[in-house]
């Protein structure tokens, strides 16, 4: 039956009413943070520079009807975003629907909402402390002492927990990730040995993401949010590398009953740095899936006038409303169900 059929709405009707107070408790927090909420353009040239992520492409046509050029709907606003902060606009957040393609399960939806906020200048420690601070606002607000899916639940209000990767893989599966980081085959006969499937053709990011998938990711977030941060430098696009270990980026996902709410970095201000890193991602793409999206050189060239240090984060909304309603399915939280 159509999702907008009387009856089967009523089943989603407190689902939503709580997600239209969530949205305002959002923005009430950072309005009285003193972020400047701001909108910036869905059409990009560059849509994302993950080599995972996939974007929604489009043609641009002129007043005759022919083709002009081709934009992306955005995977994310952090390069206009990263334009403001150099226009000088030091504290910014900004709601608004982004588009993937080719994702799809319980949590996941082709366009969803997402919640990005950035501050300088600030690190990812103080992201840390935005987040917390957040959840918290909203469950208070919300009347929800605790943040559930299916069997579990995480408690915003008591002490938050922070794992490093490498403190995760010796805790969760034995392993000293710190020796295998530029060793490929020692890594895949690591984690083989722990039960983890492996094949010939996986790459090192292929065999730590299935082990992080595997072994690590269901058990965080449970009883309390936890902060997994210190990435492989490799798997951090746009985040600086640690100055104290330069193997590890800045960067920290957030879990809330085992589920990614949120992805965080240190922001990379290094312009030459990260033209390098996209020409390397825009590469593997290129290998991986037949496709590659065009440099975005006026955000380069933003980075080069100059990025003040700061700290950033992607935050999923529908996601946070599954957790604040006890909602299972994305759809349950979603006004008009999946595209």
């Amino acid at each position: 039956m159509a999702w907008w059929h009387p009856h089967v709405f009523d089943l989603r009707k407190d689902f939503l009413q709580k997600r239209m107070s969530l949205l305002k408790e959002i923005r009430a927090y950072f309005d009285a943070e003193a972020f400047w909420e701001v909108e910036t353009p869905i059409l990009q040239v560059c849509p994302v520079m993950d080599t995972h992520i996939h974007a929604f492409k489009t043609d641009i046509l002129g007043v005759d009807l022919q083709k002009e050029r081709e934009l992306y709907l955005h995977t994310s606003p952090e390069f206009a975003m990263k334009k403001l902060m150099v226009a000088g606009v030091p504290k910014l957040y900004q709601l608004c629907h982004v588009f993937r393609n080719g994702e799809g399960s319980r949590i996941h939806s082709a366009e969803f909402t997402m919640l990005e906020w950035y501050r300088a200048p600030g690190g990812y420690e103080d992201i840390m402390d935005d987040c917390q601070g957040l959840l918290r606002h909203c469950a208070e607000r919300l009347g929800v002492a605790q943040y559930k899916h299916k069997d579990y639940v995480s408690d915003p209000f008591a002490e938050w927990r922070k794992l490093s990767l490498a403190e995760a893989f010796d805790y969760y599966l034995g392993i000293d990730l710190g020796a295998f980081l530029e060793d490929r085959d020692a890594f895949s006969a690591a984690i083989a040995a722990k039960g983890i499937r492996v094949a010939e053709d996986d790459r090192w990011d292929d065999l730590f993401f299935r082990a992080l998938a595997d072994k690590v990711e269901p058990h965080l977030g449970m009883d309390v949010p936890t902060f997994l941060y210190d990435y492989p430098a490799a798997m951090a696009s746009l985040s600086r590398r640690k100055p104290d270990d330069p193997r590890y980026a800045e960067r920290f996902e957030l879990y809330v009953c085992g589920i990614e709410l949120a992805n965080a970095f240190g922001e990379l201000t290094d312009s030459v740095e990260q033209k390098r890193r996209f020409y390397e991602e825009m590469a593997l793409k290129k290998q991986l899936y037949g496709e590659e999206y065009p440099l975005d050189e006026e955000f380069i060239a933003a980075l080069e006038y100059g990025l003040p240090e700061s700290g950033g984060i992607a935050l999923g909304v529908d996601r946070l409303a599954m957790l604040a309603t006890g909602a299972e399915r994305i759809e349950d939280v979603l006004w008009a169900g999946k595209p």
